[in-house]
């Protein structure tokens, strides 16, 4: 660490009432901000000397900020490590491989700061994270580039590594020093196209004038405006944290006082808590988001109709999305997209054999790897699996009710659809805040202690809708809409029938398998059985 460095930080945190660590953190994603206006200043033809900036500056945040020696060795050996696999390691287990050497590494950590570590100093775990999202995928992008093209999806072309890189790149990829610490992760490919610029090559067929401005002679467009837009919201969610984490913080919920109030003030509470701890999330992934901005890295393309430039690609969090959603599928949707994306894409979408659906098997390993990821704490596991519920329920409700809210020949809304707006806007709120406050919480006795202390709400209306959907209702209100339909005409009963309404069938990727697909479950088990017999059988046949 430098000399003297933490003394202004020491006494700022005394000032405001937080720790060192946090607001060292919050600094270095504000000073991300100038010093990647210098990054994009970097000659587009010295890629050499991005990466050598990008090294130098992530190497001053771990060493000269925060003192993280143990960190970079173990950012060190997570890194050399997929490397060296993916070099080395050859055939159709390399990136199972390097995703069990990068999981198992992280879960070391994991525990450590969890049974040893404080909870107001920054680790290395988050950064951690961020890696193994990018390094997991990486080995798979090299693992793409060996295979034949016609054996991939568009996804794996365009993401395929054909020749490895070179370790100065690979280091700046690692490295790269605006989302070092929290993400947003991104694939090597789009590095190595920020790297050389290509990416900022506007497509054929598109109006040269449509071309974004840029200054001088580089070819990364203007992005200063939309960057010092994504850092004053970082900042109003990060002081609204400040504000309101005095009023509403965890020990509230465990303490005497919390008892005093009536139930649906405690509900209010417990929505509150909710809230104030997105906050801080809203603010840093905004935060980091800005930054990559102006570096150029957030660049997605322009519109070919109005020139307008889409700084969207490396978005993690949709705050009006998650406090408005009306069902599970938009307030999860909308919440760390990033990784959403890396467990659908190398993860779910992985680990089904080609030419097969994804079914049980890749939503429950997808769920496992979700799972670990976060880490070991209980309340992570309990707001899993409890949303996993909550979420049939609510694509049940959205199935079988919903479509009497739209008119049947129209899909326009009748004048009674505010009402089930306004209901599912709140039992979607109130689900969730009962569901995530173990995520807060942590540990079991507090989880357990708060969900009493409101009387288990949620588990007790996801059991009741669950048991409602089991039984002859469920038949009674498919009958009605199939009426429903057919008065409005035969050649509009497919269209109009209920199956029209249901979500789409990819499950939220950081949730278990869907409970209400059992009977798939069991389909797809017996298959893998049958499957193994006939070969064992195949196999003794041939001796």
């Amino acid at each position: 660490m430098l000399p003297y460095i933490s003394i202004p930080f020491q006494y700022a945190a005394g000032k405001l009432g937080t720790s060192t660590d946090d607001l060292k953190l919050i600094s270095s994603f504000l000073l991300s901000y100038p010093l990647a206006g210098l990054l994009k200043r970097v000659p587009d033809a010295k890629p050499a000397y991005k990466n050598l900036f990008i090294i130098g500056v992530s190497t001053f945040y771990l060493i000269g900020l925060f003192d993280l020696w143990q960190g970079v060795r173990t950012l060190v050996i997570s890194a050399l490590g997929t490397y060296v696999i993916a070099r080395y390691v050859d055939g159709p287990f390399m990136p199972w491989i390097g995703f069990v050497f990068l999981m198992g590494h992280l879960s070391i950590n994991q525990l450590h700061r969890q049974f040893v570590g404080d909870s107001g100093v920054v680790d290395i775990t988050g950064a951690q994270m961020v890696m193994v999202m990018k390094l997991s995928a990486f080995c798979w992008n090299v693992a793409d580039g060996r295979l034949p093209e016609k054996d991939l999806s568009d996804f794996q072309k365009e993401r395929a590594l054909k020749k490895l890189p070179n370790l100065f790149d690979y280091a700046g990829y690692v490295l790269f020093f605006p989302s070092l610490f929290a993400g947003p992760a991104f694939d090597f490919v789009d590095y190595g196209r920020w790297l050389d610029a290509t990416m900022f090559e506007i497509p054929a067929g598109i109006d040269p004038s449509k071309k974004p401005p840029t200054r001088k002679k580089r070819k990364i467009p203007r992005s200063g405006t939309p960057a010092a837009w994504k850092a004053a919201a970082g900042l109003f969610w990060i002081l609204a944290f400040l504000k309101f984490s005095g009023w509403y913080y965890p020990k509230l919920f465990t303490g005497d006082k919390y008892m005093t109030f009536s139930f649906c003030h405690r509900v209010w509470l417990l929505y509150t808590l909710g809230v104030t701890s997105r906050l801080k999330y809203y603010g840093v992934w905004s935060l980091t988001e800005g930054a990559c901005i102006l570096s150029g890295m957030g660049y997605k393309g322009v519109d070919p109709a109005t020139g307008k430039v889409s700084w969207d690609r490396l978005q993690n969090v949709n705050p009006w999305g998650v406090e408005t959603a009306q069902n599970t599928r938009a307030y999860l949707g909308n919440w760390n997209i990033n990784t959403n994306n890396w467990l659908r894409n190398y993860v779910y979408l992985r680990v089904t054999p080609r030419g097969k659906k994804p079914g049980f098997r890749a939503s429950m390993a997808t769920f496992i790897t979700s799972a670990f990821w976060h880490g070991f704490y209980p309340g992570y596991y309990l707001t899993f699996i409890l949303a996993s519920f909550v979420q049939t329920v609510a694509k049940n409700f959205r199935r079988y009710f919903r479509p009497f809210f739209l008119h049947p020949t129209t899909q326009k809304p009748t004048k009674y659809k505010i009402y089930y707006d306004v209901f599912s806007y709140l039992t979607t709120q109130l689900a969730f805040c009962f569901t995530t406050a173990p995520f807060v919480l942590l540990s079991l006795p507090e989880s357990y202690l708060v969900w009493r202390r409101v009387y288990f709400y949620a588990i007790v209306g996801t059991a009741i809708s669950t048991a409602f959907f089991a039984s002859p209702a469920k038949a009674f209100l498919k009958q009605q809409l199939d009426i429903r339909s057919e008065r409005a005409g035969s050649k509009l009963k497919h269209v109009y029938s209920q199956e029209n309404f249901s979500d789409s069938k990819d499950p939220i990727m950081v949730l278990p398998p869907d409970p209400d697909g059992l009977e798939d479950t069991v389909k797809e088990i017996r298959e893998e059985i049958e499957a193994l017999q006939r070969r064992g059988i195949h196999r003794s046949d041939t001796m």
